[in-house]
């Protein structure tokens, strides 16, 4: 906001510094000056106010006491006493009704009649001028020029214009139209403050006059406008039809109601002295509740603790005064003081504070380094393993994505979840996130959906919560679910055996799928190739292909396969400790095994038979498994990678020919099981 300095300067006696200094000073002490511009014979100066110091700064006035506080120079505001007309009284010629008092917490109207509308003078034009705004004449400039100088929007009304001399501060009604002063046309709606008479709006509150009760040369007798208005009406009105002013910026960072007194009175004065305007007798004040000046009481020995400085008492008493502040009873302990109503921002004592700090100077407070304890923080290793997981299937080649917790009610249909089943949101900002998603996967067939067209190959996860109803109470758990396009079942098999084993968990296995109606949509996964992943015997996550009908719904023309895993139940499970075994230095040798087990039998069941048989035995991959054609009815075949290796010697083939004997003699124990020759 820019501001004249010749015109900060008519506020005081003693000279201010030169418009560079200045603008250091109040940059250090005030607010950052953005700018200075030299403007015929004056300067300009355009600082960034905060918004919390808008309500009394911006003003040629409000910037003028801060220049008194920061530099200790006596203020002088002009006196604007005058004589009113006795025989004529205001509360004659005008009426007012405020249709609701949370819209306008105050109206105040004075009534001037005999004025001679012309151009202003030449210092009043000028001055506007530097501040940017076109003279337009004697009246009009006046209310502007007040606004300048001390931040209250007046408006000015002909008299003789207004339908039976009435006022009335009412919301407009939808499609009410009202003709601006700048020749436009604006239709209105009930979330709009007008100023009316007894037949349409004259005004738009708080933004701008009306074109039927203007100021023109033909006007003799004018009512003077100074309001309070609800600041977030006044914000939302400007917003709908799109017109921002001088006055609706002011009103929209809020306003002292007990300023429309003295401005209307300044306003007043200069119409009188420069138009030779009479000025009724007595005004009319609509104040629905009194704003009083609140009392804080200040802690002396809390200013040094939050400041971390000594500031003597009688410093603190200047300052205080100085910027305003009425000091009511003081002693050593405390002062108690009253808050301008002007000061917005003034609510408690460490504001007060931060004042006294403010002008005394930041530059004035020594540099100390805090002496604190320095402990390390816990850890938080829902973090840690989330981080580890994320990093692992980095490292293994896939990507990571992002989705948004929600999914339409279509995906939701496609993956068999029902209405009921779902949370849904109150307010969704659009039919593609109704619902909170009850998995991952819905998310990552859409992203596979719209990648597969510039993607041959796609490998991507994501980490992150699902929602789901348990028990009438909404259950938020986090999950980790990745999927690798193709049939890659024993692939992603492989992914998940490194990501368990780089998280210190060992005692995992893949189960044959048997679902309850809890546990997973079994619609759309593929019935003959879908495992469920345990841990002690209990379920943590399900490997499998996605079923053709899904992919189909989903247009995706490749197979899917999909892990998805409880990662707060891995969490559990996850541990830091590793136990270090010295690579061997001998190479490893890999034989295969393929062995017919009856439908129910279980993957671990056979490893824990193979793995007890010769410390030779490295490690067993299950790398195929099939039932169907060719394999006896009640019968499924599993197929073994078994990895051979010595810590001390190189292997022998006789020492893997007697192993590999002694296992099939082992499986064939079982009268049920059946090592497959070839």
């Amino acid at each position: 906001m820019v501001f004249s300095y010749n015109w900060l300067q008519s506020f005081f006696k003693k000279n201010l510094p030169k418009p560079e200094r200045l603008a250091e000073i109040l940059t250090l002490y005030f607010a950052e000056v953005e700018e200075i511009k030299k403007v015929g014979k004056d300067f300009i100066l355009d600082i960034d106010i905060r918004p919390n110091r808008a309500p009394d700064c911006f003003s040629h006035l409000g910037i003028a006491r801060e220049i008194s506080a920061i530099l200790n120079y006596k203020l002088q505001i002009s006196d604007c006493k005058f004589i009113e007309e006795k025989k004529i009284k205001t509360k004659n010629l005008i009426d007012l009704e405020v249709k609701n008092v949370q819209d306008c917490p105050r109206y105040t109207a004075r009534v001037i009649f005999d004025v001679k509308i012309g151009p202003s003078p030449r210092w009043l034009a000028e001055r506007l001028e530097v501040c940017g705004l076109r003279p337009i004449n004697n009246v009009v400039d006046i209310t502007n020029y007040v606004m300048l100088e001390t931040g209250q929007p007046l408006h000015a009304f002909d008299l003789d214009k207004i339908s039976k001399r009435k006022i009335i501060v009412r919301r407009a009604k939808n499609g009410e139209k009202i003709s601006t002063l700048d020749e436009k046309e604006y239709e209105l709606n009930s979330d709009i403050l007008v100023i009316a008479d007894a037949v349409g709006p004259l005004a738009i509150a708080g933004i701008k006059g009306g074109k039927k009760a203007e100021i023109d040369r033909k006007t003799k007798n004018i009512v003077l406008e100074s309001a309070n208005f609800d600041r977030s009406l006044i914000r939302n009105g400007s917003n709908s039809i799109k017109l921002k002013t001088d006055a609706s910026l002011r009103f929209d960072h809020g306003l002292d109601p007990n300023l429309t007194e003295p401005a209307i009175n300044q306003t007043a004065f200069l119409i009188k002295k420069n138009t030779g305007g009479k000025i009724a007798k007595g005004l009319i004040d609509f104040y629905s509740k009194k704003t009083l000046p609140q009392k804080i009481k200040l802690d002396v020995a809390y200013v040094e603790r939050l400041l971390g400085v000594k500031i003597p008492q009688n410093r603190i008493k200047s300052i205080l005064k100085r910027l305003g502040f009425n000091i009511m009873s003081i002693s050593t302990r405390q002062i108690i003081l009253q808050v301008p109503t002007r000061r917005l921002d003034v609510s408690i004592q460490e504001d007060l504070i931060e004042e006294i700090g403010r002008i005394h100077g930041y530059d004035k407070i020594p540099f100390k380094s805090p002496v604190v304890s320095l402990i390390p923080p816990k850890k938080n290793f829902e973090i840690i393993w989330e981080d580890m997981v994320k990093n692992v299937l980095k490292e293994i080649g896939f990507t990571e994505v992002y989705n948004y917790s929600f999914i339409k009610e279509s995906d939701a249909k496609n993956l068999g979840y029902k209405k009921q089943e779902l949370i849904e949101i109150e307010n969704p900002t659009s039919l593609e996130f109704q619902y909170l998603r009850p998995s991952l996967i819905p998310n990552l067939l859409k992203n596979v959906q719209e990648n597969q067209p510039n993607f041959e190959k796609i490998k991507i996860f994501e980490v992150g919560k699902i929602f789901k109803i348990e028990d009438s109470k909404i259950l938020e758990k986090k999950m980790i679910t990745g999927l690798i396009n193709g049939d890659a079942f024993f692939d992603l098999k492989g992914v998940l055996d490194s990501l368990f084993q780089k998280l210190g968990i060992s005692q995992f296995f893949y189960d044959e799928f048997k679902p309850t109606p809890e546990e997973s949509k079994i619609s759309i996964w593929h019935p003959k190739k879908i495992a469920e992943i345990k841990f002690d015997s209990q379920e943590i996550g399900f490997l499998g292909q996605i079923s053709k009908r899904t992919l189909n719904k989903f247009e995706i023309k490749k197979d899917l396969t999909i892990f998805d895993v409880d990662f707060e139940k891995i969490q559990k499970y996850c541990t830091e400790e590793t136990l270090y075994q010295p690579l061997s230095k001998y190479p490893a040798a890999v034989r295969d095994i393929a062995v017919l087990v009856p439908r129910n039998t279980r993957v671990e069941e056979v490893l824990n038979k193979v793995e007890n048989v010769s410390p030779l035995i490295k490690d067993i991959d299950l790398f195929d498994f099939y039932e169907g054609e060719g394999i006896p009815e009640g019968k499924k075949n599993f197929a073994f990678h078994i990895i051979y290796q010595a810590k001390d010697h190189p292997i022998s083939s006789k020492e893997i020919e007697e192993t590999q004997s002694r296992i099939i003699e082992v499986l064939e124990k079982n009268p049920e099981w059946e090592v497959r020759k070839r």
